[in-house]
């Protein structure tokens, strides 16, 4: 029994040592056992549940999937964790997979669900901020039972819950992968969130160049009242990202100004001749 609680990770080892469980690890037709209709989680990335095909195929199923009794059908038993293992062990062509029966109530149920997913690797930020969220608004856990459970930082759960406080727009892009986590940290407390959001996707902006994009926006407005169009901005972060110096473009109403070349020494003041004269 130590072995199997060792190979669940410390949520649901302590979740199991809570709920009554049979010792033994029992091997049952794949086709006996039925989804958790409490299942947080919908999709599975493909290419995650390929791998873990191929690793059953030739290591066979090493972690037994813990499931429940069903209420309508006796014969049958209802996943509670390991759903994604008995995905996996169908697609290896398995007969029989070993599980651990426990008794756990519908709530119960839901919790294991959520705290095997968090511990996942291969969740996308959000889904992993909402099972947080979950556990603490559902289950009455503080961020530090949360930390603990799943053996992560108490700031990184903080950091991943503030995550859920972006605009409805900017987590549909996170959601469908047009934004990447580290995009995600940069957007989290910024009033223009969606507008950098945008830019980010419109200019193709890596998470670095999305920093720098929020600070030399930040700066400008510091500098001036009038706040200066952020697509001069986007321009000015896109002309200094290709010739690694900075740039200040000034521009008025009827679109006349300058552009303002920083070099801080004559090597710098000879690229910008080269660039010049090799264009020009």
């Amino acid at each position: 029994m130590d072995k199997i609680k060792k190979g669940l990770g410390r949520g649901l080892s302590s979740l199991i040592g809570e709920t009554k469980i049979e010792p033994q690890k029992n091997q049952v037709s794949i086709s006996d056992l039925v989804p958790n209709k409490y299942q947080p989680r919908k999709i599975f990335d493909e290419d995650s549940l390929n791998e873990l095909t191929n690793s059953i195929k030739e290591r066979g199923m090493i972690q037994p999937i813990i499931v429940r009794n069903t209420n309508d059908d006796r014969s049958k038993f209802e996943i509670i964790a390991g759903e994604r293992r008995w995905l996996a062990a169908q697609r290896a062509g398995l007969h029989n997979v070993p599980i651990v029966i426990t008794e756990a109530d519908d709530l119960k149920s839901l919790e294991f669900a959520i705290v095997e997913n968090v511990q996942r690797h291969d969740l996308n930020p959000l889904e992993e901020a909402q099972g947080y969220k979950r556990l603490i608004d559902e289950f009455s856990y503080d961020q530090e039972k949360v930390s603990k459970f799943i053996g992560k930082s108490r700031s990184h759960i903080t950091n991943s819950l503030r995550l859920l406080t972006l605009p409805d727009d900017v987590i549909k892009l996170i959601e469908t992968q047009k934004l990447t986590a580290g995009h995600a940290k940069v957007l989290v407390g910024l009033e223009n969130a969606s507008f950098v959001a945008s830019k980010i996707i419109e200019k193709k902006l890596s998470v670095r160049q999305a920093e720098n994009f929020v600070k030399i926006f930040k700066n400008k407005r510091q500098k001036s009242r009038i706040s200066k169009d952020a697509n001069i901005i986007a321009l000015e972060l896109s002309i200094s990202n290709k010739i690694g110096l900075n740039v200040d473009i000034q521009s008025n109403k009827r679109n006349k100004g300058k552009i303002s070349f920083e070099y801080k020494d004559l090597d710098q003041l000879n690229k910008i001749i080269d660039i010049i004269k090799l264009n020009y």
